[in-house]
């Protein structure tokens, strides 16, 4: 950990919100590097991220976390519990809304959550570029007589609108304090970690609504070559059952080949040099109550 130069401002947002609220497109954005996969799937955020923007003056790491859930299984027991002890150790939350959706409960919980710690909390429309003006202003109405009155920027994470007045308060709300992370670093993440979270954004993107919550994916091997840029990955992806086994092989292999060439292309625009990638599948029924597999993968 660096000394901080004196006026040097430095420390940890929380990324809060319902799942799918746009949570790691934002952390994307202001990174200005993918550190974060994406997807219109719950869940598909399970660990604590942390996208780093280095300036001159400050550093500020955002911290993208699993959504807001009512826990159901290990997995979500773990991610819930990552979520409400990230809460207590900030400098500062930004909560997400959805502006194309209707506020509800969780909005209120998470709200209230963010409000009744120390913290300054902040608040975020997302999503502002799915609906009209007209549309806008009303449901920016309906955000701020759910935050009390407390200001809310209406953002679009996705367009990158309306972005920098957001990111200066952030700044803003940080104390003085030391660089926690070497100047060029964007993310706390290892690279097999990275590769891991890329492949199972592809497979996600796949599959779709068949097995989406019951896949993980496992690196078995990553070598970097030393007579070539050439990165060479081996990697299983991980499924509860065979019917799903079946779906993420598809017929004569297709389903896993374009997971493959698809995160392949991810990788390779990540890594800055050829990738092979070799992808297995197999089964591990239960996986998700496992906490001890649990533990190894998150």
């Amino acid at each position: 950990m660096d000394t901080a130069d004196a006026g040097f401002r430095s420390g940890f947002v929380a990324i809060l919100g319902r799942p799918n609220v746009g949570k790691s497109t934002l952390v994307n954005r202001l990174v200005g590097r993918k550190v974060s996969i994406v997807s219109d799937r719950p869940q598909t955020t399970r660990r604590r991220i942390a996208g780093v923007v280095t300036a001159s003056a400050y550093q500020l790491v955002l911290l993208d976390l699993p959504g807001f859930q009512k826990p159901f299984d290990s997995l979500t027991r773990r991610m819930q519990k990552t979520v409400d002890e990230t809460l207590e150790e900030v400098d500062a939350a930004l909560v997400m809304l959805n502006a194309a959706e209707p506020f509800g409960g969780g909005d209120r919980y998470i709200l209230s959550a963010a409000s009744s710690s120390a913290t300054p909390a902040f608040v975020a429309l997302n999503k502002v570029d799915l609906i009209d003006a007209a549309r806008l202003k009303w449901v920016l109405g309906q955000a701020e007589a759910l935050t009390g009155g407390a200001p809310v920027h209406p953002v679009s994470a996705l367009k990158g609108r309306n972005l920098q007045v957001l990111f200066d308060d952030l700044v803003a709300a940080m104390p003085p304090g030391p660089k926690y992370f070497p100047e060029e670093a964007v993310t706390d993440q290892p690279l097999e970690v990275l590769v891991a979270e890329l492949i199972r954004e592809q497979a996600l993107r796949r599959t779709r609504e068949e097995v989406p919550h019951a896949i993980a994916v496992e690196v078995e091997s990553l070598t970097e070559r030393t007579d070539r840029p050439l990165v060479e990955i081996v990697a299983t992806v991980v499924v509860e059952s065979e019917s799903q086994k079946a779906i993420v092989i598809g017929k004569g292999g297709t389903m896993v080949k374009r997971i493959g060439s698809d995160a392949r292309a991810e990788l390779e625009a990540v890594a800055g040099v050829q990738v092979y990638l070799a992808l297995r599948v197999k089964v591990r029924r239960h996986w998700r109550r496992d906490d001890a597999y649990i533990a190894r993968l998150l």
